[in-house]
């Protein structure tokens, strides 16, 4: 596991267009949330520390804002060859456990996870209803063994600014994790 900062993405970079397939199979694309008043887009995996540290918090996250029409879907782009316990089937199993309510997708070709310049797990991205980026960066100040409660803070006042038409600040720190399992020869040259 390499301890791995987000890229933090340049703000007002459009959402890069995705359709992925869901731990149901079934095809799940960016338009399938339009009309929405924001999308967020976490990259996640299943064994991940640092995901795991944050998934009950984030599943909460999940059903707070899905209630308010707040598109959100997990990606997960890791290489399952060298990482198993991040395959599809598994995939499907951390939906029930973790008690997530939005799409889990599975990038196999990691190509989506390039488009969105992400490098770590847990990575989260938040767009305007315009699908435009407003936030990129972590989720709170919590961290596995650091004592801090999982909030959601840093995503959450974000949102709130969106869903109340102001600005979001502009103060915004890196997502911390586990580094995404690139394919052997398909590693990024955005590090």
């Amino acid at each position: 596991m390499a301890l791995t900062p987000s890229t933090m993405l340049a703000l007002g970079t459009v959402a890069p267009d995705f359709t992925l397939p869901d731990t149901d199979g079934k095809n799940v694309s960016l338009a399938d949330f339009g009309g929405r008043s924001a999308l967020v887009v976490v990259f996640l995996c299943n064994h991940c520390p640092y995901v795991i540290h944050l998934r009950e918090g984030l599943a909460q996250f999940g059903r707070d804002y899905a209630a308010r029409g707040v598109g959100i879907v997990g990606i997960n782009a890791n290489d399952v060859k060298s990482h198993p316990d991040d395959s599809p089937a598994r995939m499907k199993a951390e939906v029930i456990k973790a008690g997530y309510t939005f799409p889990y997708l599975y990038d196999e070709t990691q190509a989506v996870a390039k488009a969105y310049h992400a490098a770590c797990t847990p990575d989260f991205f938040l767009f305007d209803g315009h699908r435009k980026l407003v936030y990129r960066g972590q989720f709170d100040d919590s961290r596995p063994g650091n004592g801090v409660p999982v909030t959601g803070k840093d995503l959450r006042a974000a949102l709130e600014a969106v869903l109340g038409g102001r600005s979001v600040a502009g103060n915004q720190k890196a997502s911390m994790g586990c580094n995404i399992k690139w394919q052997a020869g398909n590693e990024p040259d955005y590090y």
